[in-house]
Parts: C-alpha cells; structure tokens; sequence
C-alpha cells in the first residue's frame, strides 16, 4: 500500500463515521415505516416533539400507485411538479393555507419541493401544528428526476 492509500483510508473511514453519527443522530438510518411495511424510509425528530417521515423518490413512486395521501408541493417559486400532486403553496406560508389541509391531522400528508429543504421546513410546520402522519420527498424533484421520474404540471395555488 503506497503513503498516499495509507493517508486517505483512515481519512475516508473517519469521514464515513462522521456521516453515520449524524445519520443516528438526526433519528437514525433508513427503516420500513411501521404504517408501510417494506417501504424504506426515515423518521426525523422535531424539535419540541413528534416526527416526521422522510421517504425516497422510489418510494414515493409505489405510494402513488396506490394513492391514499394528499400530496402538496411547497417550492418558490412554483415551477415544475409531481404528477398527483394535489396542492402547492409556499413551504413558509404553511398556517395561512390550513384550511386546505385535512381536518383530521393524522391524515397522511406528503410535501415536497425541488431540493426537500422547503419540505422539511414545512414538515416542521406541520408536525408543530399537531399533525402526526407527515412524510417529506427527500431530495425532492431532483431526487424524482434522478431516479428517472419526469416531472409534471403543477396544481394550482
């Protein structure tokens, strides 16, 4: 092994530790949800208490399959969507649009934005609003697209 493989594997190995610490401390890794099993997701802690769940593009497509969630899309500005999407406002006006949401807060409701940091923030929101069945498209519409899902219209605002 040459000086320069010797100096980089410890780097590497320490640098993939950080990466797990922060994956258990940020509520641990990919886990089938207890309400969908064999689907892998991820719960997130929110400050204050309760959870939200992050969930995958390839996921997110099987759950659509089968819709039985309201799926809202969150980003500024509006541009580009998730075909079944069913509303879209902005991720920071989450409490003036409540009305629109359901009634019954342990209704499942999946956000999403471009990148899904405007999704975690609304996911916040909601989880602090008593809303208990919260789920969040990590990496939002650039993970769909990734995982080779095109985009779509958008609903309206």
């Amino acid at each position: 092994m040459g000086p320069m493989r010797r100096l980089l594997n410890p780097v590497l190995a320490l640098g993939c530790l950080g990466i797990a610490g922060v994956l258990v401390l940020a509520g641990g890794g990919w886990e089938p949800a207890a309400a969908e099993a064999g689907l892998q997701t991820r719960t997130v802690a929110v400050e204050g208490g309760g959870r939200y769940t992050d969930v995958s593009a390839t996921v997110l497509a099987r759950m659509l399959a089968k819709k039985n969630f309201l799926l809202v899309n969150v980003h500024i500005p509006l541009e580009g969507g998730i075909a079944g999407t069913d509303l879209a406002f902005p991720f920071n006006q989450v409490e003036a649009n409540l009305a629109r949401l359901p009634a019954d807060k342990s209704a499942r409701v999946v956000l999403y934005c471009r990148s899904g940091s405007m999704s975690s923030i609304a996911a916040r929101a909601l989880v602090k609003m008593g809303f208990t069945n919260v789920w969040n498209l990590d990496g939002g519409m650039i993970a769909w697209q990734e995982a080779g899902r095109p985009l779509a219209g958008t609903a309206k605002r």
